[in-house]
């Protein structure tokens, strides 16, 4: 039928161009939001090295049997997984979701029994999808997160922890959220939270001074519970700072792609529509030349 390629081509560019307008509008606002999201994430970073530091140090001097310290034996494991809320951010959300799998069948055969926490839309409808049993969900407002969302995530993972394995704890706290590197990179990371396994942020030189004494007051048993849930929401509130900053900087890369790609194929659809054109004209022009011709003889 003539003119029925020309409209399915228009009808094709039509709805392109209206995904280009969404693609462009979510990259800007991810560009508009991204200075912040990294000024915060660097804001927040040196006092959770700081407190993870002067944790180890202070539980490096003290032999009390502490949650902090305790050497690993149970047979129950914590895993938090901190993804987004949104989609429209390319493979970051997936490339979270593939470390915990990783993680989690890591530590299924060390015999160990995984309970998942999941922060942020995207992974809970991933493992819900697939019928996956989750202990606890959050959605939080990936882009910004608050205190108070860190602080909820942190007594919850804080319950279970300090709880004994018999009543329904754990005895192991492992993180997986996405590092912010620049605006190209954005890396998945793996960080056991609890017991304390190292001092972060420490250089060679550090390692070799000698650390400073400590007394404690009123005792060690005080010091280092009064410093446990500091520690952990702080360390939880830098990661979702962090993963806030890669989500927007993993958008902006993945709709500025998506607008260049909307372009081409409008630019596509836009030559194959000129050729139906021309075809069309072509095929009016014979039927009349050949209607003249029979008319004539």
């Amino acid at each position: 039928m003539a003119g029925g390629a020309q409209r399915i081509y228009k009808a094709r560019i039509k709805s392109t161009q209206s995904l280009k307008k969404i693609f462009r509008a979510r990259e800007l606002i991810a560009a508009s939001r991204i200075g912040k999201a990294r000024a915060a994430a660097a804001a927040a970073a040196p006092y959770a090295q700081a407190i993870t530091r002067a944790v180890s140090a202070v539980a490096s001097h003290t032999d009390v049997d502490h949650p902090l310290t305790r050497e690993e034996g149970g047979n129950r494991a914590a895993v938090l997984v901190v993804s987004s809320d949104s989609g429209m951010a390319g493979s970051y959300p997936m490339a979270i979701v593939r470390e915990a799998e990783k993680l989690v069948g890591q530590l299924t055969s060390e015999g160990k029994e995984v309970w998942l926490y999941v922060a942020g839309r995207r992974a809970i409808t991933y493992y819900a999808f697939r019928g996956r049993e989750l202990t606890k969900t959050w959605s939080y407002g990936s882009e910004k997160p608050t205190p108070e969302a860190a602080r909820d995530i942190a007594e919850t993972l804080l319950e279970v922890f300090l709880a004994d394995e018999p009543e329904g704890g754990v005895s192991e706290l492992h993180v997986v959220s996405t590092q912010f590197v620049n605006m190209v990179t954005q890396r998945t990371r793996v960080v056991r939270m609890l017991p304390l396994e190292v001092v972060e942020g420490v250089s060679e030189a550090e390692e070799h001074e000698a650390l400073p004494l400590y007394d404690f007051e009123p005792s060690p048993e005080a010091v280092l519970d009064e410093l446990l849930p500091r520690y952990v929401e702080q360390r939880i509130y830098a990661m979702l700072l962090d993963a806030a900053a890669s989500e927007l900087a993993a958008r902006q890369r993945a709709m500025h792609t998506a607008t260049d790609n909307a372009e081409d194929l409008i630019r596509t659809y836009t030559r194959l529509a000129n050729q139906a054109r021309q075809a069309d004209i072509t095929q009016e022009i014979s039927e009349i030349v050949s209607g003249a011709d029979a008319l004539a003889s």
